[in-house]
């Protein structure tokens, strides 16, 4: 097997992994009365995501060794997006979801940067491909991941927006 598949094969169970956890949240959050905003978003994120790794898979040439310095700050970013997962733990999906009366998390990465993930995933968006010389690859999903951000920020900022007006949850 050559580098590319191993780094390809890695990335794509580290995102079915992320997909379960999420879904296992998803399903506690909205039981628990949460309410999912932007919903129609989700498949357009999902499809961006298997697309970016289905092109880097069918148009990078197997056999291309990758800029290891690339993939080195690749996989530094690794520790930001679990340090993200772990300091919203039960609070995290990728899809947006408020339950009336949660705490808004203000700590962790939260305390640096509004949208830690984003920043990730804005990152490995780009350098992945790079790692492997797809240029083209990188600018093209760089400007779709963008786009899809700038709207589901929207989204996620009218919530939080929505979520801080919400009365404290044992308000009498």
């Amino acid at each position: 097997m050559n580098i590319l598949w191993i780094v390809l094969a890695l990335v794509a169970l580290q995102r079915v992994v992320e997909l379960f956890y999420s879904t296992r949240n998803t399903r506690r959050l909205l039981a628990a009365g949460g309410i999912e905003t932007g919903a129609v978003q989700y498949p357009f994120i999902v499809l961006l995501h298997a697309a970016w790794l289905a092109s880097m898979a069918v148009l990078i040439p197997p056999a291309t060794l990758p800029n290891w310095w690339l993939i080195g700050l690749y996989a530094a970013l690794q520790p930001l997006r679990v340090w993200t997962i772990a300091t919203l733990g039960p609070y995290w999906t990728t899809r947006i979801i408020s339950v009336p009366g949660a705490p808004l998390v203000r700590e962790g990465p939260y305390r640096f940067l509004r949208h830690p993930n984003y920043v990730v995933v804005c990152a490995e968006i780009a350098l992945l491909p790079l790692a492997f010389g797809a240029v083209e690859i990188a600018i093209v999903f760089s400007i779709l991941n963008a786009s899809l951000l700038s709207w589901r920020i929207r989204v996620e900022e009218r919530t939080l927006r929505t979520h801080r007006r919400s009365p404290p949850p044992f308000s009498s």
